[in-house]
């Protein structure tokens, strides 16, 4: 598809901005805005621009359409808050990313930066030789010896693991701040698997996690991914286990289906079983840690970051079919072992290194 807008499509769009616009003037800067103009730009340097003089909020069309659209709403608050220290606080004594700017993006979870939610991921927690990098790097090796045919070496390789993050999260309580990614596709819709894994994500791997809804600005339609809040390298992980546990509930289904001839409606069962079954071992082995004195009794500045990010939260509970292929998947899921992340091939696409245990 063409990567430019129609001019239908580009009303469409700049509607939605400021439908957006007075959507989050309301749920972060409790009304206090007056609606701006809101434009879209064409200049190739500039991702948003808020104009004082002109009451204009532009938005970069290139960011709009190539880019997430979780960017492109990220962008919109950005500039938003270059409104609120203009119109409201009255600040103009200051450098555009001064004090003032600095202190109302923190208060509101807004990326003071706003140079994409996933350079900002890709630069803190990959680019730079910290401690979060080299806390990846010592459980990417673990998680590699996880691939081991010896089952007790890669079920000791996996609680290392475990232990390690445990302890660093324990330990470091993440004082270099949170970052911020996305997952799933906006085109299709959100699947019953790919919540169970979100569920264990923020239960077990120190994130906090949303479905928040999004818009295709191509097509005009909307969508909904899941939002990840946490410290580099936990973002980074998690992102790497949703990707191994779809990969791996999906082969395990399919190899129970040529064994025992479960039918195609007992798909969704089976999957969801495989994560359950999965959860339940790492409650086992939190349960393990738990006793050596490792209990983990959350992170206070995250649960901040991420209700400033979502002052309002809707929760909704889903209930799963506990059928036959529910059950056969939980005990499968229970002996799934987590391999080292996934690398990308010539194609670029990526391809998943996790496998089941034997």
């Amino acid at each position: 598809m063409s990567d430019s807008l129609s001019a239908q499509l580009s009303a469409v769009l700049i509607r939605k901005l400021a439908q957006l616009h007075a959507w989050f003037n309301q749920l972060h800067f409790d009304g206090a805005l007056q609606p701006p103009v809101i434009a879209l730009s064409d200049a190739e340097r500039r991702l948003g621009v808020w104009k004082r003089a002109q009451r204009r909020i532009e938005i970069s069309r290139t960011l709009a359409v190539s880019r997430p659209w979780p960017e492109v709403t990220e962008v919109l608050l950005h500039e938003m808050a270059h409104q609120f220290v203009d119109e409201c606080l009255h600040v103009h004594d200051e450098t555009a990313h001064g004090a003032a700017f600095q202190s109302v993006c923190k208060a509101r979870g807004i990326d003071a930066r706003a140079a994409g939610l996933v350079d900002r991921l890709g630069t803190e927690s990959k680019g730079r030789d910290d401690g979060a990098s080299r806390l990846i790097d010592r459980i990417q090796k673990l998680l590699a010896l996880a691939g081991s045919s010896e089952r007790h070496e890669a079920e000791a390789a996996m609680r290392k693991a475990h232990e390690l993050m445990l302890k660093h999260n324990l330990e470091s309580l993440h004082t270099s701040g949170y970052v911020v990614c996305h997952l799933g596709d906006a085109t299709r819709r959100r699947t019953a698997m790919e919540r169970a894994v979100v569920g264990l994500l923020a239960e077990f791997f120190f994130v906090r996690v949303i479905e928040i809804p999004v818009y295709l600005p191509l097509t005009g339609q909307t969508g909904h991914v899941f939002e990840l809040c946490g410290a580099p390298a936990n973002v980074a992980m998690s992102e790497h286990v949703f990707s191994f546990l779809l990969g791996a509930s999906l082969r395990l289904w399919r190899e129970a289906q040529r064994a025992s001839r479960l039918p195609g409606s007992e798909r969704v069962p089976f999957q969801s079983g495989v994560i359950r079954g999965f959860g339940d071992k790492l409650r086992s082995e939190r349960e393990t840690l738990r006793g050596s004195g490792l209990v983990w009794v959350g992170d206070a500045e995250l649960d901040s970051f991420y209700h400033a990010r979502n002052p309002r939260i809707h929760r909704t509970q889903r209930k799963t079919r506990l059928s036959e292929g529910h059950a056969m998947g939980r005990t499968a899921g229970r002996d799934v072992v987590l391999h080292k992340p996934m690398t990308s091939g010539s194609s670029g696409g990526p391809h998943l290194l996790g496998e089941g245990s034997s």
